[in-house]
């Protein structure tokens, strides 16, 4: 293990973006925070560090426990880091917020339309290209 290793490779090695890049693309979009100010992909983690990383509408906050240039199994990327305890207590009350809300597939009272239900819908009238006598 080192003692300094780039952000992107970092959060990568961590679980928390699936490729390399998909983590340096979220860092460039400013979603990542390192000790409060907006990291580049290239700067240097070290143990101690704070991060602070955006996915989707929640923000998770975690302390840099340990630094590993390889990605390994979960149970050693867990290992990696410290989330906060109000980070996890964030991250609880968005599930349960989650779990509160209403499924989005009751609001739909009917299926889709069928062709004689479209028909009415438009409320139009038959024509014919034949010319009026």
């Amino acid at each position: 293990m080192t003692d300094k290793l780039r952000v992107d490779k970092w959060l990568w090695a961590a679980r928390f973006y699936k490729t390399r890049s998909l983590a340096a693309d979220d860092i460039d979009k400013g979603r990542v925070q390192v000790d409060e100010v907006t990291a580049k992909p290239s700067r240097e983690l070290k143990v101690g560090d704070r991060v602070d990383v955006r996915q989707g509408a929640l923000i998770r906050t975690v302390v840099v426990q340990a630094i590993s240039p390889t990605r390994g199994p979960a149970s050693v990327a867990q290992a990696l880091y410290q989330e906060t305890a109000e980070s996890v207590a964030r991250r609880e009350r968005f599930a349960e917020q989650r779990r509160l809300q209403p499924e989005p597939a009751l609001s739909i009272d009917e299926g889709r339309p069928t062709k004689r239900d479209r028909r009415q819908l438009a409320d139009w009238t038959r024509w014919s290209a034949k010319a009026d006598d």
